[in-house]
């Protein structure tokens, strides 16, 4: 049984609240922000069975990836060979 929009979202708020470690007076928030995501959902390419198809990014920065970081890679510079 496919779950209703209101279901999904009262779902997202709860995980939500208890991924800030359940603060009180923060349902209105969490809520707003699940409905959010719902929108992004039901607006992006997603695909029958609720997963979102993901758009494919070209990457514009060069560089090695480490823990998530980017470090650029150096510039590579013309050598020149001098007359012995």
């Amino acid at each position: 049984m496919a779950e209703t929009r209101e279901e999904w979202i009262k779902k997202r708020a709860y995980t939500l609240w208890e991924e800030e470690g359940y603060p009180t007076g923060r349902d209105s928030i969490h809520w707003e922000q699940a409905r959010y995501e719902r929108e992004a959902l039901e607006g992006s390419a997603a695909s029958s069975n609720g997963k979102e198809a993901k758009p494919k990014v070209k990457r514009s920065v060069t560089g090695t990836k480490s823990n998530g970081v980017v470090t650029p890679t150096a510039k590579r510079t013309a050598s020149r060979k001098t007359a012995s």
